[in-house]
């Protein structure tokens, strides 16, 4: 079966991105795939109709047209109930379904016999790195947060000497150091900021400190087992809470900008900022509230807005990523492109997905009309690769053994050799035969 992938125009609001470029769709072709992208789908992420067109992709006019006979439908959003009709039964959708909020897109693509991977699901492994959509999108987020503080802070960011004066540099905190976080850390220290950041994470100390900024945290024994297997933070005991939040409170009170970046997967986003830190720092403060759109990390932050509170401007922009549309298009895009050849025959150009694969057992929410992902009420897998994993363990231990074998027989074969020193010691016996009956021998012996 020949792949034919599918890029639709993305119909959620706030969404400005697309799930390929014109580089990934040339690549797709030339691995055998047929490609149709629907009119304007890169209009915001700066990728024309024409661009798609001389990357060898067919145009089409509706979403309709558009997945039609497509086997493969890539994109960046879940599509709602309306285009999920239009998607042909047995076809593979990939892209950021959001499966905890939209609570609806799983059911729903099961009765209506589509396969899903969600790509906010692929597992931090090393493989699977340039595929990790988390990373790439929250990267952009980062630098985009410090950018929108500086626009709405009525203050220079870095230090200025004057002839006038001297303008004092702004003192900006992050709360998170994931990749979001770090990268906001990065920005605002190139800008000229005084930068301070937290996490509940102990190996994200040393990755704070090394861009720079100072580490403000409770360090007690919960704070040194504050991380999941995955790398996710854990959610904190109310008792760690209360006293991190004391030290913050003080902190927070002399910062000119606070960025919250907090997530926890599947869960509301933790409150980290409330009415009483808004009121105790400065008028002019900024804050910007990337947790937004899960609850806020920001008690008065609301989703979609900037407002001002107490004299300090709280912004919630949605869909930060998007606001980067040509960026976060064209990495989302590779994302997708690295997980297709993953499951892409090299020799065929044909579909071959291995469901023991750890990526796909990770990603996979829908298969064969059945939510089968783990999370959401599928079985777990059978633990098939831990099977390999012990044979292939087997195979290399009995490699090393036979190896050991082959190196003993060669030894073996090399003793004869070792053997010659006695045939040495035996003619040096025999001279000393020869000396003692040799007369004049005996003669000098006498003489001694």
């Amino acid at each position: 079966m020949s792949i034919h992938l599918a890029i639709p125009k993305e119909t959620e609001s706030n969404e400005k991105r697309v799930a390929a470029s014109p580089d990934t769709v040339k690549k797709y072709i030339a691995n055998g795939a047929t490609v149709t992208v629907q009119s304007n789908a890169g209009k915001y992420a700066a990728f024309t109709d024409s661009a798609y067109k001389d990357a060898g992709a067919k145009i089409a006019k509706t979403y309709g047209e558009t997945v039609k006979d497509a086997n493969v439908i890539l994109k960046v959003q879940a599509p709602d109930a309306e285009e999920l009709k239009d998607i042909p039964k047995g076809a593979l959708l990939i892209a950021m379904l959001a499966p905890f909020s939209n609570k609806d897109i799983l059911n729903d693509c099961a009765k209506a016999g589509i396969d899903t991977f969600s790509m906010e699901f692929v597992p931090r492994i090393s493989r699977a790195q340039s595929m990790d959509v988390l990373s790439s999108q929250s990267n952009l987020a980062g630098y985009k947060a410090v950018l929108d503080a500086t626009e709405h802070y009525p203050h220079a960011m870095p230090m200025m000497m004057t002839a006038a004066g001297t303008v004092p540099p702004a003192k900006v905190f992050v709360m998170g150091a994931g990749v979001a976080g770090l990268q906001a850390i990065a920005t605002a220290r190139r800008l000229g900021g005084i930068v301070s950041a937290t996490d509940v994470r102990p190996a994200a100390k040393e990755q704070v400190e090394s861009l720079g900024a100072n580490f403000i945290a409770v360090e007690d024994e919960e704070f040194k087992q504050a991380e999941t297997a995955g790398g996710y933070a854990k959610e904190m005991s109310a008792e760690y809470k209360k006293k991190q939040a004391k030290l913050v409170e003080q902190h927070i009170a002399k910062q000119d900008i606070v960025i919250t970046t907090a997530l926890i997967p599947g869960r509301p986003a933790p409150k980290l900022i409330s009415e009483a830190m808004v009121k105790s720092m400065k008028p002019g403060s900024v804050i910007v509230d990337l947790a937004v759109e899960t609850g806020g990390n920001c008690e008065l932050a609301e989703a979609g807005k900037v407002v001002t509170k107490h004299d300090v401007t709280i912004i919630g922009h949605l869909n930060v990523p998007s606001r980067l549309a040509a960026d976060s298009s064209a990495l989302y895009a590779k994302n997708l492109l690295a997980l297709m050849n993953l499951i892409i025959d090299k020799d065929s150009g044909d579909l071959n997905i291995n469901p023991e694969d750890e990526i796909i057992q990770g990603v996979t929410m829908t298969r064969g009309g059945k939510i089968v992902h783990p999370a959401f009420g599928g079985k777990a897998p059978a633990k098939k690769e831990a099977k390999k994993e012990t044979e292939k363990t087997a195979e290399k231990t009995a490699e090393k053994t036979a190896e050991k074998e082959v190196k003993k027989e060669d030894k073996k074969e090399e003793k004869p050799k070792a053997e010659e020193k006695p045939k040495a010691k035996e003619k040096t016996e025999g001279k000393s035969e020869e000396k003692k009956n040799n007369p004049k021998t005996k003669d000098k012996d006498k003489g001694k």
